[in-house]
């Protein structure tokens, strides 16, 4: 067990490093919102445009990371040795909301790098535990030395009014604390430390409840769900690349629009000729002087009247913006290729494209899903197990964790294909249990279509024979043929 002082310092040096993390999260979670730091070519650039464009941005990369999350849907969880779906951890899953709220925790993932899954015993109901998709912005896990996978420690901050709080999981106990935000003032090196020293971890009143308060699951009660996992750095962000030539695009559309703006018409000089004047004249109607005409009048009324016969008129014509769409397009072309998001999800061009260029097309975001699968799996097998423990199943929770994620396809193809494709499996001898799974129905509706499969059979048996689709029945046994009786 951890003294209060262990406790304090660890939690003071996973707070360090998940401020780092929180710095480049909340950076890609801003692109994904399209809230953009805009970049530009030159100072000259900047000082005149720089308030004009403030807020504007062409958010490339909310669909680059919505891609991959629209076919990421788990189905359920099967234990190593079982047939089926597990039905009960399926229902805790269902309580907890996380049919909804894994699309968020894949979605963080993606931009952040990493995501992750806390699970812990419910008093109130023993037999469904919470378990919440956390943030990387506010969570992290400390491993063994040497290990990827033995969890150490385990961080969850959040603030609330004037507070701050952080519960720190370990294997035996949990640790809760809390202190007063930080005042956020510029301060010298010595005085911020020394506010740190004042505003130091404190014990957080639990209501009753021991703190620290012992972990009957005997394992720190939080995984991690990295996207694209290194073996010595970290994670990598699906949007970490795109933002890069995000900026260069939204650089081409400003001056895109600056150039429409100045040089999008024809323009008209004129050569030889002073500027138009007008007199000024006094309280009495004399002529006492001369002022140039405002140019800016012509530009609006369209018409310039020359009196000196040596005055010419050239023109230029309007500037070219198709090289800057032009430019543009590469760029989104670019990023669709870097990520393996389909150009078709980019560009929006979809014109008599034949079924097997569409599959062509989307081979690798559907690889780089399967990809997600197997990394999120491995975290999700952990959560799977973990639940098990909270509910005391300590024999499931092994199993489950030697088991599979079961995941609807990543494919994406029309009724028509799939319709076709099942029924040629089906002619090779797949059974119809298989085949329900592979349309994409959740184990639970797998479970119910057998259900009313049989109570199908029993009403009419003899359409179900006929139809090869008997299940509570058996067919009649077929009587060997007596070699006496003859044809």
């Amino acid at each position: 067990m951890a003294t209060i002082e262990q406790a304090r310092r660890l939690v003071d040096v996973l707070m360090t490093e998940l401020t780092v993390r929180a710095v480049v999260a909340l950076r890609h979670d801003n692109y994904y919102r399209g809230q953009h730091r805009l970049r530009f070519a030159s100072e000259e650039f900047q000082k005149y445009t720089a308030e004009r464009y403030s807020g504007f941005s062409d958010n490339w990369v909310q669909p680059v990371a919505d891609a991959p999350v629209e076919r990421l849907t788990v189905t359920g969880f099967q234990a190593a040795g079982e047939q089926k779906a597990d039905e009960d951890l399926w229902g805790v899953w269902q309580r907890n909301g996380l049919d909804a709220d894994s699309q968020l925790g894949f979605l963080g993932a993606g931009n952040a790098g990493r995501c992750f899954l806390l699970v812990w015993g419910d008093p109130d109901d023993e037999e469904t535990p919470c378990v919440t998709f956390e943030d990387a912005s506010s969570a992290i896990v400390m491993y063994e030395p040497g290990s990827r996978r033995k969890r150490r420690a385990a961080l969850k901050s959040w603030q609330d009014g004037f507070r701050e709080y952080a519960t720190l999981y370990l294997m035996d106990e949990v640790w809760k604390f809390e202190r007063p935000l930080s005042p956020g003032n510029a301060k010298s090196p010595q005085m911020a430390e020394a506010d740190e020293v004042v505003r130091g971890w404190e014990p957080r009143e639990t209501g009753g409840e021991p703190n620290p308060q012992p972990n009957p699951m005997g394992v720190v009660p939080m995984v991690e769900l990295p996207n694209r996992p290194l073996l010595a750095a970290d994670p990598i962000s699906d949007v970490a690349g795109v933002i890069a030539m995000q900026d260069a695009i939204n650089l081409l559309w400003m001056q895109l629009f600056t150039a429409s703006d100045y040089a999008s018409l024809a323009q008209r000089i004129v050569i030889g000729a002073e500027v138009p004047k007008v007199p000024v004249l006094d309280a009495n109607g004399q002529v006492v002087g001369e002022r140039p005409i405002d140019l800016r009048k012509f530009v609006k009324d369209r018409i310039l009247w020359l009196e000196n016969p040596e005055a010419k008129v050239e023109s230029w014509p309007a500037a070219a913006l198709e090289p800057y769409t032009g430019v543009i397009e590469v760029a989104v072309g670019h990023i669709a290729a870097q990520t393996r998001t389909p150009p078709h999800y980019l560009i929006g061009r979809m014109v008599n494209i034949a079924g097997d260029a569409l599959v062509a097309a989307e081979t690798g975001l559907v690889k780089h899903c399967e990809e997600k699968q197997l990394w999120y799996g491995q975290g999700l097998r952990e959560g799977a197990e973990l639940i098990a423990l909270a509910r005391g199943e300590t024999a499931k929770a092994t199993a489950l964790r030697g088991g599979s994620v079961l995941w609807k396809g990543a494919e994406s193809r029309n009724i028509a294909q799939l319709t076709d494709s099942l029924l040629k499996l089906k002619q090779i001898g797949f059974p119809f249990e298989f085949l329900a799974a592979r349309f994409g129905l959740t184990p639970t509706e797998v479970a119910n279509l057998m259900l009313m499969r049989e109570r199908e059979a029993e009403l009419d048996p003899v359409s179900a024979i006929m139809g090869g689709g008997a299940t509570a029945i058996e067919r009649p046994p077929q009587r060997e043929p007596d070699p006496a009786a003859g044809a």
